[in-house]
């Protein structure tokens, strides 16, 4: 993949997807070393390990899960980061008592995407249902963690699906994360969005949101767009 990086994942618990890719992609990181970046619901450490790549600070990696801690912590010896990047098995919403509140300039997310309700169905395996449901941490919750961790003007990167929209501005505003830059990710031409990616700044101004050109994953052929093949496999002519 891109980086050159080797990601250790498993179908039966956790595989990265491209929706990790895309925000790997889309967030934005200081490469100085002096920044405190966190990846939140890090899962094997996809997201933490690409951003690595982009920045000299070191990056912090969030997990609740401690068969996706483990598979992370192996992939950073795997890739020699262990001077760069930590993985901490924990609770997002306890996470305040590690990391002190108005103390990080980046914060990244690949959260779960669904709630959960009686009726709402959820992944039998258990490693699964965790990453795609909503069942330790709420979009809300999310949020609100994400806005007392950042200093003011820190941002936040987060990948979720356009049906959540409404509801994702409204939980944003809530704390204070003024959104400012969205796009919509399609997966062929002429179909609906199925992945979105927001930026939000934490006490930004309420105006200047762009919404970016849409991005296309796949033409007519099935075969990825070289934007896209670019993210995934970095430029193959070097």
């Amino acid at each position: 993949m891109q980086y050159g990086l080797d990601i250790i994942q498993s179908p039966s618990v956790f595989s990265f997807s491209l929706d990790a890719i895309l925000l790997g992609e889309f967030a934005k990181v200081p490469r100085h070393d002096r920044a405190r970046i966190v990846d939140l619901c890090s899962g094997n450490g996809a997201v933490a390990l690409m951003i690595s790549q982009q920045t000299k600070s070191k990056v912090t990696a969030v997990e609740i899960q401690d068969r996706l801690v483990d598979m992370a912590e192996r992939s950073i010896e795997l890739n020699g980061l262990r001077d760069q990047i930590e993985i901490v098995h924990e609770d997002v919403n306890t996470l305040t008592g590690y990391i002190p509140k108005d103390s990080v300039d980046v914060i990244t997310c690949n959260p779960p995407y669904f709630t959960v309700s009686e009726a709402s169905k959820k992944n039998p395996n258990e490693h699964l249902a965790i990453a795609r449901h909503e069942l330790h941490l709420t979009l809300k919750e999310l949020m609100s963690v994400t806005s007392g961790l950042l200093k003011t003007k820190g941002k936040a990167f987060f990948v979720h699906r356009p049906e959540r929209f409404l509801e994702i501005m409204d939980a944003m505003r809530e704390v204070d994360l003024a959104p400012k830059r969205i796009q919509f990710i399609h997966p062929k031409a002429g179909r609906e969005a199925n992945i979105m990616l927001i930026e939000g700044i934490k006490r930004g101004k309420a105006d200047g949101l762009k919404i970016l050109p849409p991005l296309v994953v796949y033409d007519d052929n099935g075969d990825y767009f070289p934007e896209v093949r670019r993210m995934i496999y970095g430029n193959e002519s070097d």
